[in-house]
C-alpha cells in the first residue's frame, strides 16, 4: 500500500461520517469529514507531511501554511518532512480574526513580502476558507505558488481558485462519494 493509499484509508475510517451536517460553507451535506480525527494521529500526520512535501518539492518556496485550525498541524508536518529532506521552510498560519492583544497579527509565523508560499487546508467545499487565508497572505506581500487541500468536496473550490495552481490530494470521489 502506498502512503497516499494509506492516508486515504485513514481518512475513510477515522474522519468520514454520514448523516445530516451543516458545513462551514453554509451548505447541508449527507456526509462530513472531520479531519481533526486524522490530523492528530501519529501515522496519518507523518504520511500527510510526506505527501505535502512531495506535492510541493518542485517549487522554490519559503513557507507553507493556511487558515487555523486545520492548517496548523498540516504546516508543522510539512516542515518536519522538509527538514528530513535537508531543506528549510517556514510554517505559518492565518487567524480567522486578529487578536486584540499581543502582536495583533492576522498571520502568525515568519512570512515576508516577496516570499513564495503554498497555502494549505484540510477539506474544501466552496473554497471560502482558503480564499480568506490567501487574502491575508497576499496582503503581507507573499506570492501564492500553489494551493493544496487534503480533500476537495468538488462543490466549487476549484472554480473559486481558478487563478491559482490548485491541487487536492484527494477528491470526494476517491472515497466513493459523488459530489452533491
Amino acid at each position: 500500500m502506498t502512503p497516499r493509499e494509506r492516508l486515504r484509508d485513514l481518512y475513510a475510517t477515522r474522519a468520514l461520517r454520514f448523516g445530516d451536517f451543516l458545513l462551514a460553507s453554509g451548505k447541508r451535506s449527507s456526509y462530513y469529514i472531520n479531519s481533526k480525527l486524522v490530523l492528530f494521529h501519529s501515522e496519518a500526520i507523518s504520511l500527510l507531511g510526506d505527501l505535502l512535501y512531495e506535492a510541493t518539492s518542485d517549487l522554490k518556496i519559503q513557507g507553507i501554511g493556511g487558515l487555523e485550525i486545520g492548517a496548523i498541524p498540516m504546516a508543522a508536518a510539512a516542515c518536519i518532512s522538509y527538514h528530513r529532506a535537508g531543506q528549510s521552510i517556514e510554517g505559518f498560519f492565518v487567524r480567522k480574526a486578529a487578536k486584540d492583544h499581543g502582536s495583533k497579527e492576522l498571520v502568525e509565523g515568519v512570512l515576508n513580502a516577496g516570499d513564495h508560499v503554498v497555502v494549505i487546508d484540510d477539506v474544501l467545499t466552496t473554497g471560502g476558507s482558503v480564499l480568506q487565508a490567501i487574502q491575508a497572505v497576499e496582503q503581507k506581500g507573499a506570492i501564492v505558488d500553489r494551493v493544496i487541500c487534503v480533500v476537495d468536496r468538488l462543490q466549487g473550490a476549484r472554480e473559486a481558485l481558478a487563478r491559482y495552481d490548485f491541487r487536492p490530494l484527494f477528491t470526494i470521489e476517491d472515497f466513493g462519494i459523488r459530489p452533491q
